[in-house]
């Protein structure tokens, strides 16, 4: 369900398909198999630019945010029995990641304890999701909901996050030095 009358085969994740048509890793995020699915991925995502905006985060994060939306999906693979998967959750995921990491490099303690919060919480939602499980029926959502995917984006994010902030980091000791 897109709400724009294209069949969610044309755009959702296929492990079959990747090699053909790689651009799914990127398209899978605009699939959504029920309304409410849609509206709390929409949700998710005002939340996550809200938190991205107030932690102050530069374009160098928001690439960074870039390069995990493919890499979320890439993670998928790690399912041999997964064959489709559409949404954005996963790279929400990503995204509250690499703003927690953003934040754990902050100057102020209080950022800092912000951003260990942020991790913490989220490490603890994608365990408790008990994310190596097969995907599983929502009822509220209508959807099956594969935990995969946030356990995916939180790596993803970690990475990503993680090599914009070492390599700004060795920029700062160049221009030092």
């Amino acid at each position: 369900m897109l709400g724009w009358g294209i069949e969610p085969g044309l755009l959702d994740w296929q492990r079959a398909l990747l090699l053909t048509q790689p651009w799914r890793l990127f398209s899978a995020v605009g699939v959504h198999y029920s309304p409410a699915h849609l509206l709390l991925n929409l949700a998710g995502l005002a939340g996550v630019a809200a938190l991205g905006a107030a932690a102050r985060i530069d374009s160098a994060l928001a690439w960074a945010w870039v390069a995990a939306w493919p890499l979320t999906q890439l993670g998928l693979l790690v399912d041999p029995d997964l064959a489709h998967y559409g949404g954005l959750s996963g790279v929400l995921h990503a995204g509250v990641a690499i703003v927690a990491i953003h934040l754990l490099r902050g100057a102020a303690s209080r950022e800092r304890r912000i951003g260990v919060a942020i991790l913490l919480g989220l490490a603890l939602k994608v365990g408790l999701e008990f994310p190596w499980s097969p995907p599983a029926w929502h009822a509220a959502l209508q959807i099956m909901v594969t935990p995969l995917a946030h356990v995916s984006g939180l790596v993803a994010g970690l990475v990503c996050g993680g090599a914009v902030h070492l390599l700004a980091r060795r920029n700062s000791r160049r221009r030092d030095a």
